[in-house]
């Protein structure tokens, strides 16, 4: 609690004992008695706040009041008398308010006005324009309003920054709302359910520099009349049923620096812009839409572009060599497309970090792409040292060759998918010096050879990473806003302003996804969940031989997939290290042995599957996760037995083994046919050489050997003739 004696401190103008843990209810607080405080922050406490704060009644001269991140508390209701301050600030989110403080509408020289992530619910209240003409901030975003946008009257000219996000607005947006606030800066109302199409009266306010509406149900065409928004600098039309083409005007005469318009209706082609020097975008989003046509070439001299995203489309024809040009990309997104050809060995941006170009018709080998443009493999290679490459996707097309061993020379790859490609050739061991890789997906190539044992080198460890980018910070607006206030409050109110308005700072974050098969499902990961995800996928190739008693010491991994190849030998008994495990997918190989009964301790396993190979023995104990696995975990292997199979153990007869022990030294295997077929060889020929031997040596045996075989060839002669003769007979 706040100590007693701070109620002595009657001159008190400022207090802030905001992010302490302070407990206790604010209205018998020391708090009640400092009449003299101007400014007041008692944010990220566990303080009761009675919902009237009547408290603060009598605070005459009190301008800034933040209260975020406490406990409201119900209070019954009594008549509140009208209070004696006039707020200039007033931030209460983060209390669970279900409506608007009451005194409120006693307020008329308010100029910020924070209350979102909150309940409050009814219409939109428009009555704090109509009390508050200088209101030039007002935040409502993550509430429960609902019904129409109900706009005042009446014109505001004060307001800059309006903030709905996340509420149950309904309806379409007011044709009169440029008329109505006209120098708004900042306009964000996403995630509603607002309908109908964009008015193009936005086209009127001249001074909008971002606009944000996603997750809403817009429909319509861009408005042609937003080229002349010269001040725009952000536009998020992102998630909406807008249709139609990109208009031209669009990027002529503004600065725009951020553009998303993904998960729309659009189509066409992109137009050929001609755009002038002031569009400069350093991220463009046009993912999920319906566009067609080739690349926009014109896209590659746009030298600030960081992230650049067209994903999901129907482009066709060839990677553009133009962007090549592109030297600070970030992150690019070409995926689920048509295209086709091979990626331009120039493509090397100093700062990229993520590339999925998977669901396409790529083809050619993979080593004419990233190598740096120097002259010298040496001069190459150590521009691909400098890469900050984290994820490289190409999953899905039609490259060949094999697997390039300078892939080690990208050391911070975490994520590498070459799915479904027709890769072919041994797996590289550079693969083992990527300390960094969390990914690994080879499946569905021509891969041969056996599983490099070095594998488990790799840590495999779940690292948090998404991508993000923030758009440049606007010029921050307080000195305006906070006019009327003692300059010694100034600095200070610029923190929490800056702290209470991310939108001020707003940006477009760019989630990183990764789409990896596990569990017996293709599954997409993303934003922070991609940080989470550790496998290796291995399946559908040609390996052989026996899995790596190393692969079990992978503690880590989360999904292993070795299924569809050729492997040979026991299961090693080391898979009972991988504790981490969810999925583990041996099927449709050749092992052979008994499966480990050390398995069962495997607590995190929810897909396991050992189906069509050669196993034999019974099935590990019904215990912890293996009690969840039924009979097409185990089938195909028909000297398994042991529930969940129908066989049981004590009515099978034991296949021939031969006690040959493995390189565990703990399974016996089953004939090897490899073996029988060498011994069966050796021994005829062996066979041969004694007879020969024999008839060598002793005379009279040979004698008779000889007249054996002359009897035999003379009636085996007669036999033939008579037959002959008597079938021609029968002939004529």
């Amino acid at each position: 609690m706040l100590p007693s004696c701070l109620g002595n401190l009657s001159y008190l103008q400022g207090l802030d004992v905001s992010s302490n843990h302070f407990t206790g209810n604010i209205a018998t607080s020391p708090l009640t008695n400092l009449k003299s405080l101007e400014y007041l922050s008692f944010s990220r406490n566990n303080f009761q706040v009675p919902v009237s704060f009547r408290m603060f009644t009598n605070h005459s001269k009190l301008k800034v009041l933040i209260g975020n991140d406490n406990n409201l508390i119900p209070e019954p209701f009594l008549q509140t008398p009208s209070p004696k301050f006039q707020l200039i600030f007033l931030s209460l989110s983060y209390l669970a308010l279900k409506e608007p403080p009451y005194f409120l509408y006693h307020q008329n020289d308010l100029r910020v006005v924070d209350l979102s992530h909150n309940n409050i619910t009814g219409g939109f209240p428009s009555w704090l324009f109509m009390n508050n003409t200088g209101l030039k901030l007002l935040n409502l975003g993550y509430n429960h309003i609902s019904g129409p946008l109900q706009l005042p009257s009446q014109p505001h000219f004060n307001i800059s920054i309006l903030d709905i996000t996340s509420n149950g607005l309904l309806g379409k947006i007011p044709i009169n709302m440029s008329l109505v606030f006209p120098y708004l800066t900042n306009l964000i109302m996403s995630k509603n359910s607002i309908q109908g199409q964009i008015p193009t009266s936005f086209g009127d306010m001249n001074s909008l520099e971002s606009l944000s509406l996603p997750n809403n149900q817009f429909s319509g065409s861009i408005p042609d009349s937003f080229g002349r928004l010269s001040s725009l600098v952000y536009l998020d039309l992102s998630n909406n049923q807008l249709s139609g083409g990109i208009p031209k005007s669009l990027v002529l005469g503004f600065p725009l620096e951020i553009l998303i318009l993904s998960s729309n209706n659009f189509t066409g082609e992109i137009p050929q812009f001609s755009f002038v020097n002031s569009f400069s975008p350093s991220i463009i989003d046009m993912s999920d839409n319906h566009f067609s046509g080739k690349l926009p070439r014109w896209m590659g001299n746009l030298s600030s572009l960081t992230v650049l995203s067209l994903s999901k489309n129907h482009f066709e024809g060839s990677f553009p060599v133009e962007f090549c040009g592109l030297d600070n990309l970030g992150f690019l997104d070409l995926s689920f497309n048509n295209l086709s050809g091979s990626i331009p060995e120039c493509f090397n941006p100093f700062y990229i970090s993520h590339v999925h170009l998977s669901n396409n018709r790529f083809t050619g080998p993979l080593p004419k792409a990233f190598h740096g443009n120097g002259s010298s493999i040496m001069e190459k290679q150590n521009l691909i040292m400098n890469y900050p490459l984290e994820t490289l996707d190409l999953a899905r097309n039609n490259l060949t060759g094999t697997i390039p061993g300078w892939i080690v020379n990208v050391p911070s790859l975490s994520i590498l998918l070459l799915k479904g490609n027709r890769f072919e050739g041994e797996i590289p061991f550079q693969l083992c010096q990527l300390k960094t890789l969390r990914i690994l997906d080879l499946s569905q190539n021509n891969l041969f050879g056996s599983i490099p044992s070095c594998l488990r080198n790799l840590a495999f460890d779940a690292w948090i990473d998404q991508f993000s980018l923030k758009s440049a910070s606007s010029e921050s607006k307080i000195t305006s806003i906070v006019n009327s206030m003692s300059d010694i409050w100034k600095k200070k109110l610029t923190k929490d302003y800056n702290e209470f308005t991310p939108y001020e700072n707003q940006g477009f974050d760019m989630r990183e996804w990764v789409e990896f098969t596990t569990k017996s499902m293709s599954y997409v990961y993303n934003g922070s969940n991609v940080g989470y995800m550790t496998g290796i996928d291995l399946s559908c190739n040609h390996l052989t031989g026996r899995i790596p008693l190393e692969i079990g010491y992978l503690n880590n991994i989360h999904a292993l997939n070795l299924s569809h190849n050729k492997l040979t030998g026991p299961i090693p008994s080391t898979f009972s290290n991988l504790k981490q495990i969810e999925s583990l997918d041996l099927s449709y190989n050749n092992l052979n042995g008994r499966i480990p009964p050390q398995l069962i301790e495997l607590y995190t396993l929810s897909v396991f599957s050992v189906a069509h190979n050669n196993l034999s023995g019974p099935t590990p104990d019904r215990k912890a996760q293996f009690g969840t696995f039924d009979e097409s975990s185990y089938e195909g292997n028909p000297y398994l037995c042991g529930a969940p199979l129908q066989l049981n153990c004590t009515k099978i007869e034991s296949p021939s083994m031969t006690n040959v022990s493995n390189y565990e030294g703990e399974n016996n295997d089953l004939i090897d046919m490899g073996i029988f077929y060498w011994s069966f060889v050796v021994a005829y020929v062996a066979v041969l050489m004694v007879v020969a031997a024999v008839l060598y040596i002793n005379p009279y045996w040979r004698r008779a050997w000889f007249y054996f075989i002359e009897v035999c060839i003379t009636s085996c002669y007669y036999f033939v003739l008579d037959n002959l003769c008597w079938f021609s007979r029968r002939i004529i």
